[in-house]
């Protein structure tokens, strides 16, 4: 972050969500991945329309964050813009172009990991 400024996990997902909603962004999809994994608290997941509106997605979250105090870990993906990741730690953006999305549909894989862990969690109680 900036300096010793800390944006709470709350805060930064709806920046992210306001950010990928100002360069258009389609199908903004939220996982709530909170006490289920330590890859991350949450999944944001997006698609662009073309290889250009992946790459202007990506550009305005990246630099129109830094602006607000948000601070990358990784970028992948960028310079094919198939499916461009950026890691922010607690949160992960996936943006993809909509034939990558509907491939890989981890929307669907994580929501049904999501599922079984709360099941397994439930029956040990």
């Amino acid at each position: 972050m900036n300096g010793d400024v800390t944006i709470e996990t709350e805060r930064k997902l709806e920046l992210i969500q306001t950010l990928l909603e100002a360069k258009k962004a389609e199908n903004i999809e939220v996982i709530d991945l909170r006490g289920r994994t330590p890859i991350a608290d949450y999944f944001v997941s997006c698609s662009g329309t073309s290889n250009i509106h992946i790459k202007a997605i990506a550009d305005g979250l990246l630099a129109d964050g830094k602006a607000e105090g948000l601070t990358k870990d990784r970028v992948e993906g960028y310079a094919q813009a198939r499916w461009v990741l950026v890691d922010y730690g607690d949160i992960v953006v996936h943006i993809f172009a909509r034939e990558e999305r509907e491939f890989y549909d981890i929307e669907s894989l994580w929501q049904a990991t999501a599922e079984k862990l709360d099941q397994s969690t439930q029956n040990k109680e």
